[in-house]
């Protein structure tokens, strides 16, 4: 069953669904969180709606500023504030007599799951964290999406965040430069401009604040103060973005596991059934035993 609820996290209103099984409470509970200019119509919602049928009341929210969410400009990526948004979902769930307190964990996909990680270290009420296709923004726009992007990139983005009009586009303009673009850029694509995982609400343009925000932060800074608590990092083994998920489970404290999906690629996770179907299982199985 899905609710349309909300909640505010820096006094801004956040939009979410709470699915919650069909079963009395109280629930072991997840927060589920977006990737990066996506909402919660879309992967966010599709793992939430998995772990409810599993028994976990699962809650996927848009971040301030996107989706159906309050804050201008609409598109801003401001990384503190993402972090506050997973911790203003913990006191939102916290507060409901069909949710047990005792028994919350986080799910982060792709740039949630950076975020996620930040958020879970220093909130003790987080008693588990796990992660799907991982990825720091920040690391993503300086270093690019398998590591190994020239500086000048970044540099001439921090150049034009004070001057340039708009915002920075994500996305390639059509399917010819995403091809030309490389794996990453393509599946990205795909997802978030063809009918496969379009949204109205998704972002396609980053506001140029967003730069400047992220040059500065580190998701994976305070993963040494995660332990005890438990860590699951899911990636596809034919994700670029792999290295990021690497470095994170190097840092973490505690008890920890990755599971890499064979032949899925970084957004494969997002959606397509041989590669999610796998992840929800090992999901399922994580969150049994730790929540």
């Amino acid at each position: 069953m899905r609710n349309d609820i909300s909640f505010l996290s820096n006094n801004l209103r956040i939009a979410a669904h709470l699915y919650l099984p069909d079963a009395p409470g109280p629930h072991p509970a997840l927060v589920v969180g977006h990737p990066g200019t996506g909402v919660k119509e879309q992967t966010a919602g599709s793992y939430a709606e998995l772990m409810a049928a599993q028994g976990y009341a699962a809650l996927a929210f848009d971040a301030a500023y996107q989706g159906e969410s309050e804050g201008l400009p609409c598109g801003l990526e401001d990384p503190a504030q993402r972090v506050e948004d997973f911790k203003a979902a913990v006191s939102y769930l916290t507060g409901r007599e069909d949710i047990d307190p005792a028994r919350i964990g986080l799910l982060g996909i792709c740039a949630s799951g950076g975020y996620s990680l930040t958020a879970a270290s220093t909130d003790r009420r987080v008693r588990a964290v796990a992660t799907v296709s991982a990825a720091d923004v920040s690391r993503q726009l300086r270093l690019g999406a398998d590591g190994t992007q020239d500086p000048a990139v970044f540099d001439a983005m921090l150049t034009a965040s004070r001057t340039a009009p708009g915002g920075l586009p994500v996305f390639p303009a059509n399917e010819q430069e995403a091809h030309a673009a490389g794996q990453h850029a393509y599946e990205g694509w795909e997802y978030y401009c063809t009918p496969r995982g379009a949204h109205p609400r998704s972002a396609k343009t980053l506001a140029w604040d967003s730069i400047d925000r992220l040059a500065f932060f580190d998701a994976f800074a305070p993963l040494s103060l995660l332990g005890p608590r438990p860590l699951l990092m899911i990636v596809g083994d034919r994700a670029e973005t792999m290295w990021m998920s690497i470095e994170a489970f190097q840092r973490a404290t505690g008890p920890k596991e990755m599971f890499r999906v064979p032949g899925a690629s970084h957004v494969d996770l997002y959606d397509r059934p041989a590669a999610v179907g796998p992840a929800a299982e090992k999901l399922a199985e994580f969150f049994g035993k730790h929540l």
